[in-house]
């Protein structure tokens, strides 16, 4: 766990000219934190604690802003910058490396009930504000991570 943090601190140190040490991403930026609540989350949800997850996921959105619901798929090296309000539903997917921002909503397509209803972003897939995916996939899927804008 522990080196995957230190891969995920060191993705955020080279995405963010901002981050000026591993401590300040650590201990200062959301985005980290979401992140790994929604590990926590995740498994909770993986292993049928249903509740369990969804509380696990609003205590991380009280505490960072950012919502992600407990079954989304979040790849690894995924960095929210500025994360206040980023909304990712049930059935989203956030490919490795992806960057997403302030705002940003991944939100449901229909309404159907175990349908796949929430955007996959490929990996390497930088997301702003302004944004909104409608399509269920955005991007392509390459051998290489390589930050692109969509």
């Amino acid at each position: 766990m522990f080196s995957k943090l230190r891969s995920d601190i060191a993705c955020i140190l080279d995405r963010d000219p901002a981050a000026r040490s591993a401590w300040e991403v650590l201990t200062c930026y959301p985005g980290l934190h979401a992140i790994y609540v929604h590990k926590l989350a995740h498994w909770f949800w993986t292993r049928n604690l249903r509740w369990l997850g969804r509380f696990t996921s609003h205590f991380g959105r009280w505490l960072t802003g950012i919502e992600i619901h407990p079954g989304a798929k979040i790849g690894s090296c995924v960095f929210i910058d500025h994360g206040m309000g980023v909304v990712i539903g049930e059935t989203a997917e956030v490919g490795d490396g992806c960057t997403i921002y302030q705002g940003v909503t991944l939100g449901g397509t229909s309404l159907y009930r175990g349908a796949k209803r929430h955007p996959t972003l490929a990996p390497g897939v930088v997301v702003g504000r302004v944004h909104r995916i409608r399509r269920l996939t955005c991007g392509e899927q390459r051998p290489s991570v390589q930050p692109r804008r969509v």
